[in-house]
């Protein structure tokens, strides 16, 4: 008989971790599963339901006889996730706090935590996804702390591990995945890699795990919960009450008690208005929204967007971008939309610029680019510049021509 190699698994008290685990128990691995406490609900007024979770997770781990352990990373969460969202906001963006989590929290502090002090020989999640690497490579691994040069070594990554969609594509979460470190995701196992969401849950039902079946798919992130987001992010920013403007028009529609109350392409509710209005854009010096009078309007699509430093989950970066600066791939900005194809040109400090094929509906600063090849992950950036909008560049052209006839008639005959 081998090694059993020891696998910290983490819990969330959700169908999917609960699998994982049982899974990793089933292929005869020693696990331990720990349940993560991110948020402290008595923070604030609203209703979390962490209690809940952490039992549903122990009542799992006494079901599978497995040791289990509850950690707390509610501060480190609060100055790593929960500050940059608050930041980003104020800043006039709309952040991606599920991407933050992972990177910072899950595949950082927890994933130490499991190596260093819980002795894991892997760590492991519920999430469908799955990497280059079979189980035993995984443990062939030893964590290494990063190099802190601006790109990666290239020797030490000469056989990168890659991350890949899983085998369900409507659930695949590389999107959530995008921004973790390539030593986390070394001695990392996704044991639902190869599974569907409904062979995940004929599985748990099979165990009886009813407690956790019942359970409504988790949305959004625990701290806002089915609350109002306007009044729970009035609680942390003081309102900077502006106007809501028209762009075609320049005329106010309404007001508004905060631009990080409102998210391009979202409706503006706007009292004694006949017609829907959708958020196009903001200026956060002026505090004006400006609004367009429809849900398709040419001010919300633009093919063009700049990210900050990006993140390449295997090769930094990567070797066909790295030789002629530019690459063919696939983008999304939202977990389940469309892939779209686009060009990828890399700028010096490391950030890229994106031109899509196409123009895409309400591209949001603040939100992360994702990137494709085929079904490998490449990595994300956080978008923080947007080209010229559709009505932008129309109204340049419509002023171009104008001018253009304005001095044919100017000409003496």
């Amino acid at each position: 008989m081998g090694v059993v190699r020891h696998v910290v698994c983490a819990m969330s008290g959700g169908v999917d971790s609960s699998v994982a685990a049982l899974l990793l128990k089933r292929r005869g691995y020693n696990v331990t599963g720990v349940f993560m406490k991110n948020w402290d609900p008595l923070d604030e007024r609203g209703v979390c339901t962490t209690e809940k979770d952490c039992e549903d997770a122990y009542k799992v781990c006494q079901i599978l006889d497995l040791p289990f352990h509850q950690v707390s990373y509610v501060k480190e969460y609060w100055h790593k996730v929960f500050s940059d969202l608050l930041n980003e906001y104020e800043k006039g963006r709309t952040p991606n706090p599920d991407i933050l989590c992972n990177k910072h929290i899950k595949f950082n502090h927890f994933y130490k935590h499991a190596i260093n002090t819980l002795g894991a020989d892997a760590v492991a999640t519920g999430h469908y996804a799955r990497t280059s690497q079979e189980d035993e490579e995984v443990f062939e691994q030893k964590h290494k702390a990063s190099p802190t040069t601006l790109f990666r070594d290239r020797f030490e990554t000469r056989n990168p591990v890659r991350l890949h969609k899983g085998a369900d594509h409507l659930k695949d979460q590389t999107f959530f995945l995008s921004q973790i470190s390539q030593d986390a995701l070394r001695q990392t196992l996704f044991p639902l890699a190869g599974l569907t969401k409904d062979f995940v849950k004929k599985i748990a039902a099979e165990a009886g795990f009813q407690h956790v079946l019942k359970r409504k798919e988790s949305m959004g992130i625990c701290f806002i919960g089915e609350r109002n987001f306007e009044n729970f992010i009035l609680e942390y920013l003081e309102p900077k009450p502006g106007n809501l403007v028209s762009i075609e028009d320049g005329t106010v529609r309404g007001t508004h008690r905060g631009w990080f109350t409102l998210t391009l392409g979202q409706r503006a509710r706007i009292g004694g208005q006949r017609d829907a209005w959708f958020v196009v854009d903001k200026d956060i010096t002026t505090g004006d929204v400006f609004v367009a009078p429809n849900t398709n309007h040419p001010a919300l699509y633009r093919d063009t967007l700049r990210t900050d430093r990006f993140h390449w989950v295997a090769v930094d970066p990567p070797p066909e971008l790295a030789r002629t600066q530019m690459m063919e791939c696939h983008f999304r900005f939202i977990h389940q939309m469309p892939l779209t194809p686009c060009t990828v040109t890399l700028n010096l400090d490391g950030s890229v610029w994106i031109s899509l094929s196409h123009s895409v509906r309400a591209l949001t600063p603040g939100q992360y680019a994702v990137l494709y090849k085929g079904d490998e992950c490449l990595g994300s950036g956080k978008i923080i510049q947007l080209g010229p909008s559709e009505y932008t560049l129309k109204r340049g052209r419509e002023r171009l021509a104008a001018a253009a006839l304005l001095k044919e008639q100017e000409r003496p005959e």
